[in-house]
């Protein structure tokens, strides 16, 4: 049942990526070009995301148990310390260059563009030496 939720879950995303046009880096690069050619399709997108996730959220918060059976466990901590404005900067700088964010990359990769698989290799580096520098400590 979990696993059928998940993959509902991420046809969902997927495809509502697709139909946004989120999976084209060049909508991400038309939202950030502020002094040239703009493109407020993201912003559009992302209140979306924010409504729905308001929503989701709210609810979460009411319940101990996903739809899945799963427990629901949110994060408690509310600090705002270095390390979240540093690996903040590195994700949104990574964006901005490349034009692809995690779940548009994996979409984009799926569908065979090149540039995105080495983006989500890059990606998958990244998460490994995160994981290897924590356990350092």
């Amino acid at each position: 049942m979990a696993s059928s939720i998940a993959l509902l879950s991420g046809l969902v995303f997927g495809l509502g990526l697709i139909e946004s046009g989120m999976t084209d880096p060049a909508k991400v690069k038309g939202f950030l070009d502020l002094f040239g050619a703009w493109d407020p399709s993201l912003a559009l997108v992302m209140g979306g995301a924010i409504v729905v996730g308001f929503f989701a959220f709210a609810r979460a918060k009411r319940q101990r148990v996903a739809w899945s059976g799963a427990l629901i466990e949110l994060p408690a901590s509310r600090v705002v310390d270095a390390r979240l404005v540093i690996g903040g900067l590195i994700f949104g700088t990574s964006w901005g260059i490349a034009g692809y964010c995690p779940g548009p990359a994996i979409v984009s990769a799926a569908a065979g563009s090149a540039a995105a698989v080495a983006f989500v290799a890059a990606m998958g580096v990244g998460m490994a030496c995160h994981d290897w520098l924590l356990a350092q400590r």
